[in-house]
C-alpha cells in the first residue's frame, strides 16, 4: 500500500513539475501578451490564460482516462472545430518561439527577401509553406494506416 501511495506522488509531483514547466515555457515566448498585442485584446489575457490552463487539464485528462462523449451526428463539426483550435494553438507556439529566437529575419536575409518587396510576400509564402507541411505531417499520422503504432515508443 505505501508502495501505491509513493507512487502517486511521485506521479502526481512529476506531473506539476512538467506543467508548470509547460506553462512557464509558453509564458516565457510570450504567446499569451503577443497573441493579445496582436488582436487588440488586452483586456483579455486573463481568458487566454484560463483558456490554455483548462485545455492542459482536458488534454492531460483525456491521455490518461478512457471517456466518450456521445454526439452523434455533431461529432464531425466538433471534430473539425477542435483540430482548428489545436492547429491555430500550435501555429500560434510555433511563431511565438521563431519570433522570439529571431528565425524569421534571419531566414529572411539569408533567402535574400529582406528588404525587398517581395519580402512580405515571401513571409507570407514561408508561414503558409509550414502550415501546409505541419497539415501534411498531421494527415499522415491519422489516416495512413501503420504509420504510427502507440506500442512502437
Amino acid at each position: 500500500m505505501l508502495r501505491h501511495v509513493a507512487a502517486v506522488a511521485l506521479g502526481f509531483g512529476s506531473g506539476v513539475v512538467v506543467s508548470a514547466a509547460v506553462f512557464a515555457f509558453i509564458t516565457a515566448i510570450g504567446v499569451v501578451t503577443r497573441l493579445a498585442q496582436k488582436t487588440g485584446t488586452r483586456r483579455q489575457v486573463r481568458l487566454y490564460e484560463s483558456a490554455i490552463s483548462v485545455g492542459g487539464i482536458f488534454g492531460a485528462l483525456a491521455g490518461f482516462l478512457s471517456f466518450l462523449f456521445p454526439l452523434g451526428m455533431a461529432a464531425p463539426a466538433l471534430l473539425v472545430v477542435v483540430g482548428l483550435a489545436t492547429g491555430v494553438f500550435f501555429g500560434v507556439l510555433v511563431m511565438s518561439l521563431a519570433e522570439t529566437l529571431n528565425v524569421m529575419p534571419i531566414l529572411m536575409r539569408r533567402t535574400g527577401l529582406a528588404g525587398s518587396l517581395q519580402g512580405r510576400r515571401g513571409l507570407f509564402l514561408f508561414v503558409v509553406a509550414i502550415a501546409l507541411g505541419k497539415m501534411a505531417g498531421a494527415l499522415l499520422y491519422a489516416l495512413v494506416p501503420g504509420f504510427y503504432s502507440p506500442g512502437e515508443m
